[in-house]
């Protein structure tokens, strides 16, 4: 099974080899080296980020010491500020040297609002990565409360069946997708 926690898996199980190409097309390469800085709380993202290779850390600008989070390979950054249009709540940052995949958020937002079909594929998308990062959220504060949880990552069974079938086939989009971005 790919690993249910690549939110980016959800979006491109929903496009067509046709949204995929536009996606390469439009998007762009953009190597961090470490420590460098991705995303700024507080300011607004020209883009929305696919991580093709290697790791950021999600951290708040009042305590850049506490980590919230790490971000991986196949994981979408952005996407809530690119549904909601507020800027990001938090800082993000490279930890190794990590490749993204850009996509310039006007471009997405004019290609959104005059490409039904490919509006109405990346929203379903973008509305499946959200509702996994929800119960993993559900299932972390359950876990943090001592509840008897063995394990509190998303389970294959947790998923629909045609979700998890989908799945398998993004996993091979996004290897086509890392391989095939340009710089």
């Amino acid at each position: 099974m790919p690993d249910s926690r690549k939110k980016a898996l959800f979006i491109l199980s929903q496009l067509n080899n046709d949204d995929i190409d536009w996606i390469v097309q439009k998007g762009k390469k953009e190597i961090l080296p470490p420590g460098k800085l991705l995303i700024h709380e507080g300011r607004q993202l020209d883009a929305l980020y696919i991580v093709l290779k290697g790791t950021l850390s999600v951290l708040l600008e009042a305590d850049r010491t506490k980590e919230l989070a790490k971000i991986a390979s196949g994981e979408l950054v952005g996407e809530v500020s690119f549904i909601d249009a507020r800027p990001p709540l938090a800082t993000v940052k490279a930890i190794e040297e990590t490749q993204l995949l850009a996509i310039p958020r006007r471009q997405l937002v004019t290609k959104l609002e005059h490409d039904m079909g490919f509006a109405s594929r990346f929203y379903h998308g973008i509305s499946l990565c959200l509702a996994d990062r929800m119960r993993g959220t559900i299932r972390h504060i359950e876990y943090g409360r001592n509840i008897e949880l063995e394990q509190p990552e998303l389970e294959r069974e947790d998923i629909n069946p045609n979700v998890l079938e989908n799945l398998a086939l993004a996993q091979a989009k996004f290897n086509w997708l890392v391989e095939n971005v340009r710089v």
